[in-house]
């Protein structure tokens, strides 16, 4: 690897590990449980994805690619797998349900809008939460949604939509696990998208000026909430046209992930997102 390309992936790691070091050092996390992570996932990846074709990895392999220790390298081997599978079901069934509410004409009133639904009946938050969460206890549903501020109880029982995303507002566990697949989504399409094997790039843009006043930047925040919001809502309708989840009736071969990502950012000149004076290029 020449000596311009370890600069530019240095450069870039630590523009990366900036903001999120300052998250982990913010909620308690100290470098010994970073590394042990990091550790964990350089075995990981080297052990799935750099393998010989037809050979099985081997302990020693691992430790080449890695740069660890064959012992290092087996005794992260036989720590357990770090799991988030609990929080992420969480989070995908929630948005399944609302995601529904919003595009199931059953669900809605004549003009288009989530209805407000009695809690049990034909056509209720509890056959919503069957229809789209499977066997998950409707009552679960419904807390977790109060709890977020996504849906509040009306005074004659019903259950009534307040937000078109789910979006956690009050527990920082679950806005973690946002930051994880978040960023491991941005991540992963600037992976693609530096392979040069790959012929079809995804999608990666954004736009950004470097002389804006203060009294610029409420307008601009409102302005780009409305306008990316609009766009996320017409392709969360083709999403869940074509999701067989959502709709069963589709048909078609495999399974996949895919969707877009809109973030807005914003610091004062010298701050910048990595606080270092390099610039976009």
């Amino acid at each position: 690897m020449s000596k311009s390309l370890v600069h530019a992936l240095s450069a870039a790691t630590l523009r990366m590990l900036r903001p999120l070091v300052r998250i982990l050092l913010r909620n308690g996390i100290s470098y010994g449980t970073f590394a042990d992570l990091a550790k964990w996932v350089y075995v990981d990846v080297a052990t799935r994805e750099f393998g010989i074709p037809g050979r099985k990895q081997s302990v020693s392999r691992v430790a080449v690619i890695t740069g660890l220790s064959r012992k290092e390298v087996s005794r992260v081997q036989e720590l357990p797998r770090p799991d988030d599978t609990a929080e992420e079901e969480r989070y995908n069934r929630a948005a399944r349900v609302i995601g529904g509410w919003l595009l199931d004409e059953t669900y809605q009133s004549g003009d288009g809008q989530p209805c407000d639904l009695a809690f049990e009946g034909e056509i209720s938050f509890t056959s919503l939460v069957k229809k789209y969460s499977g066997d998950v206890p409707a009552r679960a549903i419904l807390d977790e949604l109060l709890r977020v501020g996504n849906v509040e109880r009306l005074e004659n029982g019903k259950v009534s939509l307040l937000a078109s995303a789910y979006i956690p507002q009050e527990s920082e566990i679950d806005k973690l696990y946002i930051l994880g697949a978040d960023t491991s989504a941005l991540i992963s399409t600037i992976d693609h998208n530096l392979d040069p094997t790959t012929e079809q790039k995804y999608f990666q843009r954004k736009v950004r000026y470097d002389n804006l006043p203060d009294e610029a930047l409420p307008e601009l925040r409102k302005l780009t909430a409305d306008k990316a919001q609009k766009l996320l809502e017409q392709i969360n309708l083709w999403l869940a046209r074509h999701d067989r989840d959502v709709t069963p009736s589709v048909e078609g071969t495999g399974r996949n992930i895919a969707g877009l990502g809109i973030y807005y950012f914003e610091n004062p000149e010298g701050e910048s997102q990595d606080d270092t004076d390099e610039q976009d290029t």
